[in-house]
């Protein structure tokens, strides 16, 4: 806290002007305060802490300050953007909309389309968000940028890559664009594409923002927090590490996916952003499993919670067997179950049901199993048709889209096979398997795994002959 003494008006102003152009807006807000205290009108004290406020992720702050700026100063419209901007990025999107509807001066107008594009996105809202997004200049190299996400939303990722690179080229380098080019890579399991991106992200935060103290944490050097400065938000630092620890973690490198997140600038952690709080969960569950469910179950209630949160939650309370608190959690969050993968819900519901019908449960999970075997024949079949017709785009889409489907697959596969592991029917476990050959042969889960169904299955025969 600074500590404010007596000052002269020029000497004051001075002070606060001093503290903004060095990026220490905590301190600002510090001066500013009693100033605000003594008079709650004054609009110098007001847009300052309004923009400070915004400068340090406290949204909500802002968006209060300029709030009261639009009540006692109608008149200036560009607090009508602020106000709206800061409600959108704090998540209060049918506020945010309900303000950008109140700026009528017509400079603003591009601005405010922009604005209820991102309330949209938000909300997805994809066809509002597009119909938006189009309405903006086509040469603005920020449409593109817009279309790209909208893209990448539907899944489109080489489209949205190109729109990514053409406002590259319009904009030159942009920390953010370069993000959302790896993060396309990474969707399109690219990897080594998009970890040259995210080098290119962190040496260029290393290189200009040394204060940031990235790779501190990892070193053991104790450093403070850096806090959430636009700064930081404009290097992108903190997306290219926690796309990077999702990278290390895909390819099961789990000690560099934690070292990716301990490498990312410092900050303490009711100042972690909602995904770092969500990955940090994740890959430290291992070791730390209360704490990752408590985390997990924190950003359960968060309006910005990673749409990842729920299902990750779910499936962890039923990898280490607490079948109630799943089916607790599935009982009280209703309206996200509407959200999640149908194969993903009803995995998780016939996981919970066969604790009271294992019967019924591998019933279930028969049917969920036919449905993944009949779309990985299909998807064979559009491999197979893709490498005839030399298209190796197409091919890729289509391994790609397969082994996406494998990994939905296996864990019902592996289910079902728990039910007669647990009876000690052998037999069942390896026919169970057999049926599964064409499919999993080549994964590292199945092969780890049928090897010991068999021998046990070997041991059965051989120990029922013995008692003939």
């Amino acid at each position: 806290m600074v500590v404010v003494g007596r000052m002269q008006e020029g000497q004051y102003t001075q002070t606060i002007y001093s503290y903004i152009k060095q990026g220490q807006y905590v301190e600002a807000i510090d001066c500013l305060l009693p100033e605000y205290e003594n008079n709650n009108t004054s609009r110098a004290a007001l847009s300052l802490l309004g923009y400070c406020y915004y400068q340090i992720g406290d949204f909500v702050s802002a968006a209060d300050c300029y709030g009261q700026l639009i009540q006692i100063f109608p008149e200036h419209e560009q607090y009508k953007i602020y106000y709206a901007q800061s409600l959108q990025k704090s998540c209060q999107y049918e506020a945010a909309m309900k303000a950008s509807f109140t700026v009528d001066n017509p400079t603003f107008k591009e601005k405010v389309v922009k604005l209820q594009a991102a309330v949209k996105y938000d909300e997805d809202d994809l066809p509002g968000a597009k119909s938006m997004v189009e309405q903006c200049a086509s040469d603005d190299p920020d449409t593109e940028n817009n279309l790209g996400c909208l893209l990448v939303k539907e899944k489109r990722y080489v489209e949205a890559c190109k729109k990514f690179n053409a406002a590259m080229n319009v904009k030159g380098y942009q920390p953010h664009l370069s993000y959302n080019i790896a993060l396309c890579h990474y969707f399109m399991k690219q990897y080594a594409l998009a970890l040259k991106n995210i080098a290119d992200i962190i040496e260029k935060g290393i290189r200009e923002h040394p204060e940031l103290s990235v790779g501190m944490q990892t070193e053991g050097i104790d450093v403070r927090s850096v806090g959430n400065s636009m700064t930081l938000h404009e290097t992108a630092l903190v997306e290219a590490f926690n796309l990077k620890a999702a990278i290390e973690y895909q390819l099961k490198n789990f000690e560099g996916a934690q070292e990716a997140l301990t490498d990312m600038p410092p900050r303490s952690e009711e100042e972690l952003d909602c995904v770092t709080l969500h990955n940090q969960a994740l890959m430290n569950m291992d070791s730390s499993p209360t704490t990752g469910f408590e985390k997990l179950q924190f950003l359960l209630q968060q309006n910005e919670c990673p749409p990842e949160t729920f299902g990750n939650l779910l499936l962890l309370y039923v990898k280490h067997q607490y079948f109630d608190q799943a089916a607790d959690v599935m009982a009280e969050n209703t309206h996200l179950t509407f959200k999640m993968d149908p194969y993903l819900y009803e995995y998780l519901d016939a996981i919970i049901v066969q604790q009271s019908s294992p019967e019924e449960a591998f019933r279930r999970f028969d049917d969920i199993a036919n449905r993944h075997t009949d779309n990985l024949r299909k998807i064979t079949k559009l491999v197979q048709e893709c490498r005839q017709n030399n298209d190796e785009d197409a091919v890729k889409k289509a391994v790609n889209e397969y082994d996406e489907a494998l990994e939905k697959y296996i864990p019902v596969l592996m289910a079902q096979a728990k039910i007669y592991w647990d009876k000690t029917n052998y037999n069942m476990v390896e026919k169970i398997f057999r049926k599964s050959v064409e499919f999993c042969n080549e994964h590292d889960s199945w092969n780890s795994t049928w090897p010991t169904f068999c021998s046990c299955s070997r041991r059965t025969s051989t120990r029922s002959d013995r008692v003939l």
